[in-house]
Protein backbone atom coordinates (compact mmCIF):
# COMPACT_ATOMS: atom_id res chain seq x y z
CA UNK A 1 0.00 0.00 0.00
CA UNK A 2 1.49 3.22 -1.08
CA UNK A 3 1.42 6.35 1.53
CA UNK A 4 -0.64 9.00 -0.87
CA UNK A 5 0.09 11.48 1.99
CA UNK A 6 3.70 11.29 3.12
CA UNK A 7 4.45 11.55 -0.85
CA UNK A 8 2.32 14.72 -0.55
CA UNK A 9 3.92 16.36 2.59
CA UNK A 10 7.19 15.68 1.00
CA UNK A 11 6.23 17.05 -2.14
CA UNK A 12 4.84 20.37 -0.92
CA UNK A 13 7.85 20.72 1.63
CA UNK A 14 10.13 20.86 -1.16
CA UNK A 15 8.20 21.95 -4.22
CA UNK A 16 9.26 25.96 -3.35
CA UNK A 17 12.93 25.27 -3.92
CA UNK A 18 12.36 23.67 -6.90
CA UNK A 19 11.84 25.21 -10.07
CA UNK A 20 10.08 23.45 -12.81
CA UNK A 21 12.19 20.87 -13.77
CA UNK A 22 13.26 20.09 -10.43
CA UNK A 23 9.82 19.47 -9.10
CA UNK A 24 9.56 17.12 -12.43
CA UNK A 25 12.42 14.51 -11.67
CA UNK A 26 11.63 15.23 -7.74
CA UNK A 27 7.89 13.56 -8.34
CA UNK A 28 9.41 11.08 -11.03
CA UNK A 29 11.99 9.91 -8.40
CA UNK A 30 9.24 9.26 -6.20
CA UNK A 31 7.09 7.14 -8.85
CA UNK A 32 10.10 5.09 -9.37
CA UNK A 33 11.17 4.14 -5.85
CA UNK A 34 7.53 3.36 -5.50
CA UNK A 35 7.45 0.87 -8.33
CA UNK A 36 3.81 -0.45 -9.41
CA UNK A 37 1.07 2.20 -8.98
CA UNK A 38 3.90 4.15 -8.49
CA UNK A 39 2.78 7.22 -11.14
CA UNK A 40 -0.78 7.06 -10.13
CA UNK A 41 -0.10 7.75 -6.57
CA UNK A 42 2.11 10.46 -6.88
CA UNK A 43 -0.06 12.04 -9.96
CA UNK A 44 -3.08 11.71 -6.88
CA UNK A 45 -0.88 13.41 -4.44
CA UNK A 46 0.94 16.12 -6.35
CA UNK A 47 -2.04 16.78 -8.75
CA UNK A 48 0.67 16.65 -11.74
CA UNK A 49 -0.10 15.63 -15.33
CA UNK A 50 0.98 11.35 -15.69
CA UNK A 51 2.74 12.63 -19.06
CA UNK A 52 4.74 15.05 -17.18
CA UNK A 53 5.83 12.66 -14.36
CA UNK A 54 6.55 9.98 -17.56
CA UNK A 55 8.53 12.25 -18.89
CA UNK A 56 10.59 12.77 -15.48
CA UNK A 57 11.26 8.91 -15.08
CA UNK A 58 12.71 8.90 -18.71
CA UNK A 59 15.07 11.77 -17.94
CA UNK A 60 16.15 9.89 -15.13
CA UNK A 61 16.34 6.36 -16.84
CA UNK A 62 18.70 8.05 -19.65
CA UNK A 63 20.93 9.23 -17.10
CA UNK A 64 22.42 12.02 -18.44
CA UNK A 65 21.14 15.57 -19.06
CA UNK A 66 19.75 16.19 -22.49
CA UNK A 67 18.87 20.01 -21.97
CA UNK A 68 21.95 21.31 -20.87
CA UNK A 69 20.71 23.01 -17.59
CA UNK A 70 17.39 24.28 -19.41
CA UNK A 71 14.07 23.42 -17.25
CA UNK A 72 12.31 23.08 -20.32
CA UNK A 73 13.10 21.76 -24.30
CA UNK A 74 13.71 24.81 -27.04
CA UNK A 75 9.96 26.17 -27.52
CA UNK A 76 8.37 24.88 -24.34
CA UNK A 77 6.78 26.96 -22.25
CA UNK A 78 4.58 30.04 -23.07
CA UNK A 79 4.44 32.06 -27.07
CA UNK A 80 6.64 35.17 -26.71
CA UNK A 81 4.41 38.73 -26.30
CA UNK A 82 6.24 39.72 -29.56
CA UNK A 83 4.99 36.59 -31.32
CA UNK A 84 1.58 36.57 -30.15
CA UNK A 85 0.96 40.00 -30.85
CA UNK A 86 2.08 41.30 -34.17
CA UNK A 87 3.45 44.50 -34.26
CA UNK A 88 4.41 44.58 -30.27
CA UNK A 89 7.86 45.78 -30.83
CA UNK A 90 7.61 48.19 -33.72
CA UNK A 91 4.82 50.06 -31.79
CA UNK A 92 7.22 49.99 -28.88
CA UNK A 93 10.16 51.12 -30.45
CA UNK A 94 7.86 54.06 -32.89
CA UNK A 95 6.85 55.23 -29.35
CA UNK A 96 10.08 55.58 -27.72
CA UNK A 97 11.84 56.99 -31.32
CA UNK A 98 8.86 59.66 -31.79
CA UNK A 99 8.86 61.36 -28.55
CA UNK A 100 13.09 61.35 -29.23
CA UNK A 101 12.69 62.79 -31.85
CA UNK A 102 10.25 65.54 -30.66
CA UNK A 103 7.46 64.80 -32.56
CA UNK A 104 4.23 66.95 -31.15
CA UNK A 105 2.05 64.70 -31.98
CA UNK A 106 4.11 61.72 -30.26
CA UNK A 107 1.74 60.72 -27.12
CA UNK A 108 4.73 60.61 -25.19
CA UNK A 109 6.18 63.57 -26.03
CA UNK A 110 4.94 65.78 -23.20
CA UNK A 111 4.87 63.12 -20.28
CA UNK A 112 7.99 61.36 -18.91
CA UNK A 113 8.63 58.31 -20.99
CA UNK A 114 8.64 55.84 -18.25
CA UNK A 115 7.96 52.20 -18.12
CA UNK A 116 4.65 52.35 -16.36
CA UNK A 117 3.28 55.60 -19.07
CA UNK A 118 4.93 53.54 -22.18
CA UNK A 119 2.65 50.69 -21.15
CA UNK A 120 -0.67 52.87 -20.68
CA UNK A 121 0.13 54.08 -23.91
CA UNK A 122 0.81 50.57 -25.85
CA UNK A 123 -2.62 49.49 -23.98
CA UNK A 124 -4.70 52.39 -25.79
CA UNK A 125 -3.19 50.88 -28.59
CA UNK A 126 -4.76 47.63 -27.95
CA UNK A 127 -2.01 45.47 -26.68
CA UNK A 128 -1.96 43.41 -23.81
CA UNK A 129 1.37 44.59 -21.99
CA UNK A 130 2.25 44.95 -18.29
CA UNK A 131 5.38 47.33 -16.80
CA UNK A 132 7.76 44.50 -16.35
CA UNK A 133 7.10 43.33 -20.32
CA UNK A 134 8.16 46.95 -21.33
CA UNK A 135 11.13 46.91 -19.28
CA UNK A 136 12.05 43.16 -21.03
CA UNK A 137 11.37 44.43 -24.32
CA UNK A 138 13.05 47.70 -23.79
CA UNK A 139 16.54 45.76 -22.71
CA UNK A 140 16.12 43.90 -25.40
CA UNK A 141 16.13 46.76 -27.94
CA UNK A 142 19.20 48.27 -25.54
CA UNK A 143 17.46 50.93 -24.06
CA UNK A 144 18.12 51.89 -20.64
CA UNK A 145 17.65 55.16 -18.12
CA UNK A 146 19.84 57.82 -18.70
CA UNK A 147 20.47 61.21 -17.58
CA UNK A 148 21.60 64.38 -19.61
CA UNK A 149 24.99 64.61 -20.44
CA UNK A 150 26.51 67.86 -20.56
CA UNK A 151 28.23 67.42 -23.91
CA UNK A 152 27.47 70.38 -26.54
CA UNK A 153 29.82 73.91 -26.19
CA UNK A 154 27.44 75.55 -29.18
CA UNK A 155 30.02 77.12 -32.17
CA UNK A 156 33.96 76.95 -30.96
CA UNK A 157 36.57 79.74 -32.12
CA UNK A 158 38.49 78.42 -34.68
CA UNK A 159 41.86 79.22 -32.38
CA UNK A 160 40.26 77.66 -28.99
CA UNK A 161 43.02 74.25 -28.88
CA UNK A 162 45.51 77.16 -29.67
CA UNK A 163 44.70 79.49 -27.32
CA UNK A 164 45.02 76.56 -24.60
CA UNK A 165 48.23 75.56 -26.30
CA UNK A 166 49.62 79.08 -25.09
CA UNK A 167 47.81 79.22 -21.71
CA UNK A 168 49.47 76.05 -20.99
CA UNK A 169 52.85 77.13 -22.06
CA UNK A 170 52.52 80.77 -20.54
CA UNK A 171 51.83 78.47 -17.03
CA UNK A 172 54.55 76.34 -17.42
CA UNK A 173 57.09 78.79 -18.32
CA UNK A 174 56.02 80.91 -15.36
CA UNK A 175 55.99 77.61 -12.64
CA UNK A 176 59.76 76.58 -14.04
CA UNK A 177 61.40 80.38 -13.77
CA UNK A 178 59.52 80.29 -9.79
CA UNK A 179 56.69 82.60 -10.65
CA UNK A 180 53.57 82.83 -9.28
CA UNK A 181 50.78 81.31 -11.80
CA UNK A 182 47.21 81.77 -10.12
CA UNK A 183 43.70 80.51 -11.62
CA UNK A 184 40.69 82.78 -10.68
CA UNK A 185 37.14 82.75 -11.38
CA UNK A 186 33.71 83.76 -9.27
CA UNK A 187 31.82 80.71 -8.04
CA UNK A 188 28.35 80.03 -8.91
CA UNK A 189 26.41 82.70 -6.55
CA UNK A 190 24.17 80.79 -3.23
CA UNK A 191 21.51 81.71 -1.29
CA UNK A 192 22.33 82.68 2.19
CA UNK A 193 19.43 80.72 4.61
CA UNK A 194 18.23 77.54 5.29
CA UNK A 195 17.46 76.63 1.74
CA UNK A 196 18.29 72.76 0.28
CA UNK A 197 21.28 71.84 -0.45
CA UNK A 198 22.02 69.15 -3.45
CA UNK A 199 23.41 66.44 -2.28
CA UNK A 200 23.70 64.05 1.12
CA UNK A 201 24.90 63.64 4.92
CA UNK A 202 24.97 61.12 7.47
CA UNK A 203 21.98 62.08 10.56
CA UNK A 204 20.13 60.11 12.43
CA UNK A 205 17.86 58.08 10.41
CA UNK A 206 14.06 60.00 10.03
CA UNK A 207 15.58 63.03 10.80
CA UNK A 208 16.53 65.10 7.97
CA UNK A 209 17.85 68.24 8.16
CA UNK A 210 14.21 70.89 7.38
CA UNK A 211 15.21 73.43 5.49
CA UNK A 212 12.64 75.96 3.00
CA UNK A 213 10.36 74.39 0.49
CA UNK A 214 10.82 77.63 -1.63
CA UNK A 215 14.01 79.31 -2.79
CA UNK A 216 13.45 82.89 -2.17
CA UNK A 217 16.08 85.10 -1.24
CA UNK A 218 15.67 86.14 2.53
CA UNK A 219 16.53 90.23 2.27
CA UNK A 220 19.04 90.85 5.17
CA UNK A 221 21.00 87.17 4.25
CA UNK A 222 20.82 87.73 0.62
CA UNK A 223 23.12 85.98 -1.65
CA UNK A 224 27.18 85.44 -1.72
CA UNK A 225 29.62 85.03 -4.61
CA UNK A 226 32.64 83.43 -3.46
CA UNK A 227 35.68 84.23 -5.67
CA UNK A 228 38.39 82.25 -5.72
CA UNK A 229 42.60 82.36 -6.58
CA UNK A 230 43.97 79.01 -6.99
CA UNK A 231 47.80 79.14 -6.70
CA UNK A 232 48.47 76.53 -9.13
CA UNK A 233 52.03 75.31 -8.17
CA UNK A 234 51.16 75.22 -4.46
CA UNK A 235 47.73 73.90 -4.81
CA UNK A 236 46.28 76.78 -2.31
CA UNK A 237 43.02 78.30 -2.69
CA UNK A 238 41.66 81.80 -1.51
CA UNK A 239 38.37 82.51 -1.42
CA UNK A 240 36.68 86.24 -0.99
CA UNK A 241 32.99 86.74 -0.31
CA UNK A 242 31.58 90.21 -1.88
CA UNK A 243 30.00 91.37 -4.90
CA UNK A 244 30.29 89.64 -8.08
CA UNK A 245 32.33 92.96 -9.74
CA UNK A 246 35.84 93.69 -11.34
CA UNK A 247 36.86 95.54 -8.87
CA UNK A 248 36.30 92.40 -5.57
CA UNK A 249 38.25 90.45 -8.42
CA UNK A 250 41.15 92.42 -8.36
CA UNK A 251 41.16 92.81 -4.72
CA UNK A 252 40.67 89.20 -4.10
CA UNK A 253 43.89 89.19 -5.98
CA UNK A 254 45.52 91.29 -4.15
CA UNK A 255 44.67 89.83 -0.51
CA UNK A 256 45.91 86.93 -1.71
CA UNK A 257 48.96 87.95 -2.70
CA UNK A 258 49.53 89.96 0.99
CA UNK A 259 48.68 87.16 2.56
CA UNK A 260 50.14 84.03 0.74
CA UNK A 261 51.78 85.02 -2.67
CA UNK A 262 54.42 87.62 -1.17
CA UNK A 263 55.92 85.26 1.17
CA UNK A 264 56.00 82.26 -0.93
CA UNK A 265 57.46 83.96 -3.80
CA UNK A 266 59.92 86.94 -2.40
CA UNK A 267 61.69 87.35 -5.75
CA UNK A 268 58.42 87.38 -8.08
CA UNK A 269 58.70 89.87 -11.07
CA UNK A 270 55.57 88.42 -12.54
CA UNK A 271 52.07 86.99 -12.00
CA UNK A 272 50.67 85.00 -14.78
CA UNK A 273 46.65 85.01 -14.00
CA UNK A 274 44.68 82.68 -15.95
CA UNK A 275 40.65 83.66 -16.42
CA UNK A 276 37.44 82.84 -18.16
CA UNK A 277 36.64 85.13 -21.03
CA UNK A 278 33.79 86.71 -19.90
CA UNK A 279 32.17 87.64 -16.49
CA UNK A 280 33.58 89.89 -13.88
CA UNK A 281 37.25 89.20 -15.10
CA UNK A 282 36.16 89.21 -18.51
CA UNK A 283 38.28 90.45 -21.26
CA UNK A 284 36.23 92.97 -22.55
CA UNK A 285 35.79 94.59 -18.86
CA UNK A 286 37.48 97.82 -19.15
CA UNK A 287 37.72 97.87 -14.65
CA UNK A 288 39.40 94.97 -14.60
CA UNK A 289 42.45 96.09 -16.42
CA UNK A 290 42.04 99.46 -14.73
CA UNK A 291 42.03 97.57 -11.03
CA UNK A 292 44.99 95.63 -12.34
CA UNK A 293 46.84 98.61 -13.71
CA UNK A 294 46.88 99.91 -9.83
CA UNK A 295 47.40 96.37 -8.26
CA UNK A 296 50.68 96.26 -10.56
CA UNK A 297 52.11 99.60 -9.91
CA UNK A 298 51.22 98.88 -6.02
CA UNK A 299 53.69 95.53 -5.76
CA UNK A 300 55.43 96.25 -8.84
CA UNK A 301 54.77 93.01 -10.68
CA UNK A 302 54.09 92.52 -14.53
CA UNK A 303 50.54 91.02 -14.37
CA UNK A 304 49.94 88.79 -17.55
CA UNK A 305 46.73 87.65 -18.41
CA UNK A 306 45.59 84.65 -20.66
CA UNK A 307 41.97 84.02 -20.80
CA UNK A 308 39.96 80.80 -21.74
CA UNK A 309 38.59 81.41 -25.14
CA UNK A 310 34.77 81.74 -25.46
CA UNK A 311 32.74 78.92 -23.74
CA UNK A 312 35.13 77.04 -21.96
CA UNK A 313 34.71 77.76 -18.53
CA UNK A 314 34.51 74.34 -17.74
CA UNK A 315 38.47 74.18 -18.44
CA UNK A 316 39.46 76.32 -16.13
CA UNK A 317 41.92 75.14 -13.29
CA UNK A 318 39.93 76.63 -10.18
CA UNK A 319 36.71 75.09 -11.38
CA UNK A 320 37.74 71.27 -10.91
CA UNK A 321 41.01 71.94 -8.53
CA UNK A 322 39.50 73.97 -6.09
CA UNK A 323 35.38 74.63 -6.54
CA UNK A 324 34.47 71.02 -7.30
CA UNK A 325 35.87 70.31 -3.88
CA UNK A 326 34.12 72.95 -1.92
CA UNK A 327 30.75 71.97 -3.50
CA UNK A 328 31.59 68.32 -2.17
CA UNK A 329 32.52 69.99 1.21
CA UNK A 330 28.96 71.51 1.66
CA UNK A 331 27.00 68.78 0.14
CA UNK A 332 23.79 68.53 1.77
CA UNK A 333 24.14 71.51 4.61
CA UNK A 334 22.26 74.10 4.60
CA UNK A 335 24.18 77.15 3.92
CA UNK A 336 22.65 79.31 6.71
CA UNK A 337 24.76 81.90 7.54
CA UNK A 338 27.94 83.57 6.02
CA UNK A 339 29.78 82.25 9.02
CA UNK A 340 28.59 78.85 8.28
CA UNK A 341 29.83 79.45 4.42
CA UNK A 342 33.45 80.67 5.69
CA UNK A 343 33.79 77.36 7.98
CA UNK A 344 32.87 74.78 4.93
CA UNK A 345 34.71 76.83 2.14
CA UNK A 346 37.92 76.94 5.04
CA UNK A 347 37.53 73.31 6.39
CA UNK A 348 38.16 71.81 2.33
CA UNK A 349 41.03 69.36 2.02
CA UNK A 350 42.16 66.70 -0.44
CA UNK A 351 44.33 63.79 0.13
CA UNK A 352 46.62 65.71 -2.59
CA UNK A 353 47.30 68.79 0.17
CA UNK A 354 44.85 71.00 -0.92
CA UNK A 355 44.41 73.59 1.65
CA UNK A 356 41.77 77.09 1.25
CA UNK A 357 41.71 80.18 3.59
CA UNK A 358 38.38 82.21 3.22
CA UNK A 359 37.02 85.70 4.80
CA UNK A 360 34.68 87.99 3.99
CA UNK A 361 35.70 91.46 2.29
CA UNK A 362 33.38 94.29 4.36
CA UNK A 363 34.12 96.91 1.96
CA UNK A 364 31.79 98.16 -0.45
CA UNK A 365 32.37 97.74 -4.48
CA UNK A 366 28.88 99.14 -6.48
CA UNK A 367 28.33 98.42 -9.50
CA UNK A 368 28.11 100.50 -12.70
CA UNK A 369 31.31 102.22 -12.66
CA UNK A 370 32.38 103.91 -15.88
CA UNK A 371 35.77 103.41 -17.01
CA UNK A 372 36.79 106.41 -19.33
CA UNK A 373 39.05 106.23 -22.30
CA UNK A 374 41.59 108.37 -20.74
CA UNK A 375 41.89 106.06 -17.89
CA UNK A 376 41.81 103.31 -20.84
CA UNK A 377 44.91 105.19 -22.44
CA UNK A 378 46.36 105.33 -19.34
CA UNK A 379 46.96 101.40 -18.84
CA UNK A 380 50.45 100.40 -20.17
CA UNK A 381 49.28 97.39 -21.09
CA UNK A 382 51.40 95.29 -23.88
CA UNK A 383 48.91 93.08 -26.11
CA UNK A 384 51.44 89.59 -26.73
CA UNK A 385 51.13 88.84 -30.67
CA UNK A 386 48.92 85.68 -30.26
CA UNK A 387 45.41 86.75 -29.95
CA UNK A 388 46.20 90.18 -28.21
CA UNK A 389 42.76 90.67 -26.83
CA UNK A 390 42.87 86.98 -25.02
CA UNK A 391 46.49 87.53 -23.69
CA UNK A 392 48.33 90.68 -22.54
CA UNK A 393 50.56 91.84 -19.76
CA UNK A 394 49.91 95.06 -17.68
CA UNK A 395 53.19 96.39 -16.57
CA UNK A 396 53.50 99.12 -13.32
CA UNK A 397 53.17 102.34 -14.75
CA UNK A 398 57.27 104.06 -13.91
CA UNK A 399 56.90 106.57 -11.29
CA UNK A 400 58.03 110.25 -12.77
CA UNK A 401 60.74 111.96 -10.85
CA UNK A 402 60.72 114.99 -10.03
CA UNK A 403 62.81 117.97 -11.94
Amino acid sequence: MIDVDAIRARYEQMAPFLDERGRRLFVASEALSRGHGGVTAVAAATRMARSTINRGMAELKAGHDDLGGAIRRPGGGRKRAVETQPGLLAALEALIEDAIRGDPEAPLRWVSRSQRNIAEALRRQGFEVSQKLVGRLLRALEYSCQANRKTREGSSHPDRNAQFVYINATVKTAITAGEPAISVDTKKKELVGDFRNPGRELRPKGDPEPVRVHDFKIPELGKVAPYGVYDIAANQGNVGINADTAAFAVESIRRWWERLGRARYPEAGRLVITADCGGSNGARVRLWKRELQRFANETGLAVTVAHLPPGTSKWNRIEHRLFAYISQNWRGKPLVSHQVIIQLIGATTTDTGLTVTCDIDADSYPKGIKVSDAEMDAINIERHTFHGDWNYTIKPVPTQQPP
